[in-house]
């Protein structure tokens, strides 16, 4: 695997790919102890700075998960009954299992929270309908049986499940709303990216509404049209304002991850018909954030 370092700003070695990287960030440590991970040809150790236009080389093989088991870990319950269930994802925990990821996830704590569990998705997604990025928090459904499962694939397939999206975004935005329309597909040069390209590609279109700005920052709120991987990371990077400290699309600086929260999800009981609203507050660190940002713009 070969990654393309984009920073603005020197970062350590195990820091940035255990941001960018498929790999869990022990899986990095791991690879790095065995010298298994080389920048611009050369061995380096954990605390090296990368910057911009470093090549990083780390091995293809993906850790093979045999069994997905359940954890107990403690999930933020927003609703939960025979059918559904609505959880709030804090960032940095993955969905499901994956390259470098075989515990710990959202899927294993679910495994560990319940038996009855959607098997549409394979084994190792339990009860996953879509998925948010491991360092996006927000609202999350859940199906605990296949008919569920189908019944709400269909409504994000036809756009009646509903997502709000709040983001802080480098720079300041200057129009009130804006319809970004542009497809996506994996970027060429670095295979855990995507970009705005016409090869490939899948229709995306992302809904921008501006809340509040700062002297260097906007808080926008978004809502999809399409649910492509990485889809208001990619659509903010190519506009030119991407979600703040985006470890993979913009410029990180600290380990909180981007500044994307999964804000309200709506949508219709899949068995009852009844209209369904759930909302999440935003993370700890993203509201100091803006306290902040609001203390600096009134000085």
């Amino acid at each position: 695997m070969r990654i393309i370092v984009e920073v603005e700003e020197k970062i350590r070695l195990d820091k940035y790919l255990g941001n960018v990287s498929e790999y869990s960030r022990s899986k990095v440590e791991k690879l790095l102890d065995e010298k298994a991970i080389s920048v611009n040809g050369k061995v380096e150790k954990a605390s090296f700075k990368v910057g911009t236009g470093d090549v990083i080389e780390l091995p293809d093989e993906i850790e093979t998960v045999q069994t997905l088991k359940g954890e107990k870990i403690d999930l933020d319950i927003l609703y939960e009954d025979e059918h559904i269930l609505v959880v709030n994802k804090p960032s940095g925990m993955v969905v499901h299992p994956g390259a470098g990821n075989s515990e710990h996830t959202l899927a294993n704590a679910l495994v560990g929270h319940t038996e009855q569990l959607s098997s549409e998705n394979g084994e190792f997604r339990p009860g996953i309908v879509h998925r948010i990025d491991k360092d996006t928090s927000g609202v999350l459904l859940v199906a605990k049986n296949d008919k569920v499962h189908n019944i709400l694939a269909e409504g994000f397939k036809n756009k009646t499940i509903k997502r709000v999206y709040v983001a802080l975004i480098d720079g300041v935005f200057p129009n009130a709303s804006a319809t970004i329309d542009a497809p996506i597909g994996r970027d060429k040069t670095n295979r855990i990216k995507y970009s705005v390209t016409s090869e490939n590609a899948k229709s995306a279109m992302t809904h921008l509404k501006v809340l509040r700005r700062f002297k260097a920052h906007t808080l926008v709120e978004l809502r999809l049209e399409t649910g492509r991987t990485h889809q208001i990371r990619v659509h903010m990077k190519y506009i030119g304002y991407p979600v703040h400290n985006d470890p993979l699309y913009g410029r990180a600086k600290d380990e909180f991850g981007q500044f994307l929260h999964a804000k309200s999800l709506e949508f219709a009981h899949p068995i009852t018909g009844e209209n369904l609203f759930f909302e999440s507050p935003l993370p700890e660190e993203f509201q100091m954030l803006l306290n902040d940002l609001e203390q600096e713009a009134s000085n």
